[in-house]
């Protein structure tokens, strides 16, 4: 009998069905330009999950291109400190992701509560952040927007128990392909970015801005415009 290789996204599916079907819908934990984020519970499991309800109309085909890019790079990845998807939903006027809860709010609200952090906790973090790219490089997926917004926190703020979110921009790379499309986040975009000419290693110039604006509660670099 031939070995089939066992996979995250052997497990990820989209439903015909209705999500109302399959979960219950609660509380909003947030809203932006393209929908909101539910608190939602499984029917069958009664487990606890999040829902991100995207509106079709409020996406232009970039957009939508974006979000069926997150999906296919998710379905793969499986880390403790990448957000988990279960699946997705689609109706006429709306897509559905539904994926882990994380209800300890951004790192970046943290860092403005705290002003800045020690360097216990930022090596905590710090550590499970790079463990989390580890594995994205080691599975040739570069993130390209790695911010203090895409960090999400557990409610007891326990920094090893982070996750990794926005995988929207993210990109499957071979080994030594250079890149060229200018993105990301001023303050947080590496140089070699910029100049339209980078890999890989993009996301560990975004880690040591990350590590330094934690540590000091300013970013490494300033200036009057993007």
């Amino acid at each position: 009998m031939e070995n089939v290789k066992i996979k995250s996204s052997n497990f990820v599916m989209q439903h015909a069905g209705k999500l109302r079907d399959y979960y219950r819908i609660g509380k909003m934990l947030g809203s932006g330009a393209f929908g909101e984020v539910r608190v939602c519970v499984h029917r069958e499991s009664n487990n606890q999950r999040a829902v991100k309800v995207l509106r079709k109309s409020h996406m232009d085909e970039d957009e939508k291109r974006m979000f069926f890019n997150e999906i296919n790079v998710l379905k793969d990845l499986d880390h403790p400190n990448i957000l988990k998807m279960y699946e997705f939903f689609e109706d006429e006027k709306r897509y559905y992701i539904v994926t882990d809860i994380c209800k300890g709010g951004e790192l970046f609200d943290e860092i403005v509560k705290r002003g800045k952090f020690d360097e216990k906790d930022a090596g905590v973090l710090i550590k499970q952040v790079l463990s989390c790219i580890n594995y994205c490089h080691v599975n040739h997926i570069v993130h390209r927007d790695l911010k203090p917004e895409n960090i999400l926190l557990e409610t007891n703020k326990e920094f090893d128990q982070i996750k990794i979110i926005d995988f929207g921009t993210s990109l499957v790379v071979s080994d030594g392909q250079k890149l060229d499309e200018k993105l990301g986040t001023p303050y947080y975009i590496a140089p070699e970015v910029l100049a339209k000419s980078y890999g890989a290693k993009c996301d560990i110039w975004s880690i040591g801005v990350i590590t330094f604006i934690i540590l000091s509660g300013i970013p490494p670099f300033n200036g009057a415009s993007d």
